[in-house]
């Protein structure tokens, strides 16, 4: 124990969501057989875990490379992909291994039977998101996105339509949403389709948030989850950092005898948050 006596605990309901161990157990399974596996697009948003699994020979591609591969093996990571991958696997003989969350594969097959109904789809969440990239897919590209209900005012909506959302967007703000929508005089049938164990954590954080001096928030800067739990930490503790590895930690942020809490997004492996821990006890 350091000088500052740092009495420092991590929330046992962060770390990897179910979806994304899948996604890892699979892509470890692999590279211990055949020493290498190319992944479409990043595994999980956090570039520490990216990097260890690279180490293992994780060879991490965009769409552009899978379109020159053959014969290979790639894994499809929890965020799903659109139609078109796999036509484009089909035709370059690839074999895929499919590691989309059962959450996100759900929304997909719900999307796409709104679509064949000729409902037009609205969906909240990130532009450009791999998740909803592969949602639009479903759609042919024609369902709206917005990040915003803001974003809306300068969108000619259809006065009907079936709203969808990201997976890993916050419930209360989905509901918000609706109501305003519905306000506005449109008819909105509303899906909600965002993952409980995400969504939960939106009323379990901030009791764990609120219980300490200070909260560390362990996250990667491309996690939208980890957007979302940061600003639940920082809403109900303003005394939260943010920060995606241990370097970013310095004795100055933090005054001796005090309590930190440690939370992560579900992109935030536990061995990260283990590291932060063990540094801040050395403070």
């Amino acid at each position: 124990m350091g000088e500052y006596n740092l009495k420092v605990t991590i929330d046992a309901d962060s770390g990897f969501c179910f979806g994304v161990v899948y996604a890892i157990d699979m892509a470890e399974e692999i590279l211990a057989e055949d020493g290498y596996l190319y992944c479409l697009g990043d595994i999980v948003h956090n570039d520490e875990e990216v990097e260890r699994l690279k180490a293992k020979g994780l060879r991490i591609i965009d769409h552009s490379i899978l379109h020159e591969l053959h014969n290979e093996k790639v894994l499809i990571r929890a965020h799903g992909e659109a139609p078109e991958t796999y036509k484009l696997a089909l035709e370059n003989n690839i074999t895929l291994i499919d590691a989309s969350c059962p959450v996100v594969l759900k929304l997909q097959n719900r999307i796409k039977t709104s679509h064949d109904q000729d409902e037009k789809i609205v969906i909240f969440g990130k532009h450009g998101h791999a998740e909803v990239i592969g949602l639009q897919g479903q759609t042919n590209n024609e369902a709206i996105v917005f990040a915003d209900i803001a974003e809306l005012d300068a969108v000619e909506l259809p006065q009907k339509f079936t709203l969808y959302s990201q997976t890993t967007k916050s419930t209360d703000k989905f509901y918000q949403i609706k109501d305003q929508l519905l306000a506005k005089g449109f008819e909105v049938k509303a899906n909600d389709t965002i993952c409980r164990q995400v969504s939960n954590r939106d009323k379990d954080l901030p009791v764990f948030a609120k219980s300490f001096d200070q909260i560390v928030f362990v996250s990667g800067k491309k996690s939208s989850n980890g957007k979302v739990l940061y600003e639940v930490c920082r809403k109900h503790n303003p005394d939260t950092h943010f920060i995606s590895s241990v370097e970013e930690l310095h004795p100055e942020m933090f005054r001796p005898g005090q309590s930190i809490g440690i939370a992560g997004a579900t992109s935030t492996p536990m061995w990260l948050m283990e590291l932060v821990k063990a540094q801040l006890e050395r403070y």
